[in-house]
């Protein structure tokens, strides 16, 4: 579980307009009815590969371009098979490692990634390792320094003449297919991935009858790419993330993304007078959306339609009134000569 909410934070932590590719890696100890390994490869939030241990060879989401075919071929046998056998070997190692029985299923899993940033450049090289639902080991390779930076400490210690081993492996082999592969995607699925849809938005209030409080909403929709920036404030502050629920970065059907973000206010607050306002942030915005929030307008509609109630009543009162005066003054009138009888006409206007 624990390598998918990492899967999550790589989507989370490149740049806003760069572009990432990620192989997500599964190794399987014991009987199961999927492949004992398969990786999945995903070009930013969208699948392009798929790869397993039946076949031993790489299913792409487009063909379009077949002079890649050959060099697809060579790179998964270069990549993935490596992968296989190292991940197996390591299974068995942590398996061990940790006193686990042979009985049952045991997972292993990988997850490596690459991004490009927004200038073209390459970026970072970042590598998560779990078995057993633990995240065990993490890692970044610095393209520039040259050099791999850990953030979690490994399970099996590196010697000095390992470290070099890595090190010349994720500069001359990891790193240079990762970038090649993502830019050849990227030119391939430019339609999909580097398309821009503007954010819709939406303000909701809701009216909580326990605690007479309100709670304001602000909801960003059919948005694409993935990043933005939405954030809630009161009196030009910004709301503390405590005081704030949902904020997760939602799919949509259509392959756009959403984002809300919630507040309560309590009768007290309401009662002095704060401004909130809603700002976001995306890619395909020119300048920051800023919407302020009207606390006041529930009540405001409340006093305009008891009004309008009102004025109703007093005009159905009025042509009630005309009516039982016109009656009577027909009865009367039809004993009476032509000439002094009289009409009386009232418009809607007039009533009101």
């Amino acid at each position: 579980m624990l390598i998918f909410v990492c899967m999550l934070s790589f989507l989370t932590v490149v740049n806003a307009g760069s572009h990432s590719l990620m192989a997500l890696a599964t190794y399987i100890v014991g009987q199961t009815p999927f492949p004992e390994f398969s990786v999945v490869l995903m070009l930013d939030d969208l699948q392009i590969g798929y790869y397993d241990s039946v076949t031993w060879k790489p299913v792409y989401r487009s063909h379009s371009d077949s002079k890649y075919y050959d060099e697809e071929q060579s790179d998964a046998d270069t990549i993935f098979r490596e992968k296989y056998y190292r991940m197996k070997d390591r299974a068995f190692y942590l398996k061990d490692h940790q006193n686990h029985t042979d009985k049952g299923v045991h997972v292993h899993q990988r997850l490596v990634g690459c991004e490009l940033l927004n200038n073209g450049k390459p970026g970072l090289l970042h590598f998560w390792d779990a078995f057993g639902g633990q995240n065990l080991e993490e890692f970044i390779f610095d393209i520039e320094k040259h050099d791999i930076q850990f953030k979690m400490p490994w399970a099996i210690a590196w010697d000095q003449l390992k470290q070099l081993h890595e090190n010349f492996m994720y500069e001359n082999v990891y790193h240079p297919i990762c970038i090649k592969t993502l830019r050849r995607y990227l030119n391939m699925e430019k339609n999909n991935v580097m398309r821009k849809v503007k954010p819709r938005v939406r303000l909701m209030r809701k009216t909580l009858p326990d605690s007479q409080g309100l709670q304001i909403s602000c909801l960003a929709t059919g948005f694409y790419p993935r990043h933005i920036n939405l954030t809630l404030f009161r009196d030009d502050q910004p709301v503390d993330d405590d005081q704030i629920t949902g904020g997760e970065i939602l799919p949509n059907g259509d392959g756009t993304y959403q984002m809300r973000k919630s507040l309560v206010i309590s009768a007290e607050e309401q009662r002095e007078r704060h401004k909130y306002n809603c700002t976001m942030k995306h890619l395909n915005l020119d300048n920051k959306l800023d919407i302020t929030f009207d606390t006041e307008s529930d009540s405001g509609s409340i006093r305009l339609s008891v009004i309008s109630v009102l004025v109703l009543l007093c005009v159905a009162l009025i042509i009630t009134a005309f009516i039982i005066w016109r009656k009577k003054t027909h009865s009367a009138g039809s004993v009476a000569k032509p000439s002094q009888s009289h009409f009386v006409y009232i418009s809607m206007q007039d009533a009101t």
